[in-house]
């Protein structure tokens, strides 16, 4: 499993300057914006739906929306290019008096940002594809290419929770998890190979999906809490959000799922803390909602792990499931 797991729901808004999904939840409706600055085409590539819209000079997104990603098979980045390029025009048309100046677009997998390059994408279905080439000539306009977990991170830190924090951590608890480490406000990638949190070794067991052992992510994530509750009990659960409902309420199975991914999480912080010694994690996705149940315990499980370190507030996402967007067009803003 690659970044492409721990991403957000395109309709999870919650707090924040961002976007909401309308009651359709394909036309989505802006509740803030990035600021003023050059007019951009935003995309926010994931393996099921693409979210875009056009940004104005002050910062509005116009016309957003959610639509199908084009599935994975022959020519997948030629494909997704040539959708990218009927929505900009689709864009374009409805708000004529909106030049952009810059495309933003970001995508799940394995992304090498300086190369231009799409490195891996299972849900794709691409290898070490052109991406920022292919869509720099459909747009004939500066293209800036990026992962997306990592520009929802970055996008975190410039107008989010992240913002009075050069160094943090962001992590999207969700299906998976993903990561985006920053270094005085900026993204640190390693050729897209940075951030892999979820993917990080907490011990020996269980088997993950990505064929390693002992991942974050196949004990911590709210799409593992819910299976391996499932798996102990033989009862299908509606979520991580009854795994913890009912560990709150004695369910001594439950409490013990629970309690060992807050062990697995905490373990995972702490080395981060001491490798990085980030001033704040910033946490996401949809296990971000359990508020006290997660936030309490891991300060406390963190602190009891911990000496001498600078021991980094966690706080809670501001932009969730629309940082990606945003960052999108931010990033654009960049080389616009």
């Amino acid at each position: 499993m690659t970044p492409e797991t721990g991403r957000t729901p395109a309709s999870d808004a919650a707090g924040g300057p961002g976007l909401a999904a309308d009651a359709e939840g394909d036309v989505l409706r802006p509740v803030g914006g990035i600021g003023q600055g050059a007019a951009v085409l935003a995309f926010d590539v994931g393996g099921t739906d693409i979210k875009s819209a056009l940004f104005d000079a002050d910062g509005v997104a116009l016309g957003l929306r959610r639509t199908p990603t084009p599935p994975a098979g022959e020519d997948a980045p030629g494909r997704l290019i040539a959708r990218l390029h009927e929505l900009a025009g689709q864009l374009r048309r409805e708000h004529p008096r909106v030049e952009p100046r810059a495309v933003g677009l970001i995508v799940p997998g394995i992304v090498d940002e300086i190369a231009g390059v799409g490195v891996f994408s299972s849900n794709l279905g691409w290898r070490d594809a052109p991406i920022r080439a292919l869509a720099e000539e459909a747009f004939g306009l500066p293209v800036a290419f990026d992962h997306d977990v990592r520009t929802a991170g970055w996008a975190e830190h410039v107008v989010g929770a992240a913002q009075p924090y050069a160094d943090s951590v962001v992590l999207v608890i969700g299906t998976g998890i993903a990561g985006a480490l920053l270094v005085g406000g900026r993204p640190y990638t390693a050729g897209g190979y940075a951030g892999e949190v979820g993917h990080s070794p907490i011990g020996d067991e269980p088997l993950c999906s990505c064929g390693a052992r002992g991942c974050l992510e196949a004990v911590a994530s709210a799409g593992a809490i819910a299976r391996r509750y499932t798996a102990a009990t033989g009862r299908p659960v509606d979520g991580a959000k009854e795994v913890i409902a009912l560990a709150a309420g004695g369910d001594a199975e439950a409490g013990r799922v629970w309690a060992e991914a807050l062990d697995a999480l905490a373990l995972s912080i702490a080395q981060l803390t001491a490798v990085m010694a980030p001033q704040a994690v910033v946490i996401g996705g949809g296990l971000s909602r359990a508020g006290g149940a997660l936030f309490d315990e891991l300060r406390r499980r963190l602190e009891a792990r911990l000496s001498f370190h600078r021991i980094p507030a966690l706080v809670p996402a501001q932009l969730q499931g629309n940082a990606g967007i945003l960052g999108a067009a931010l990033r654009a803003r960049e080389g616009a």
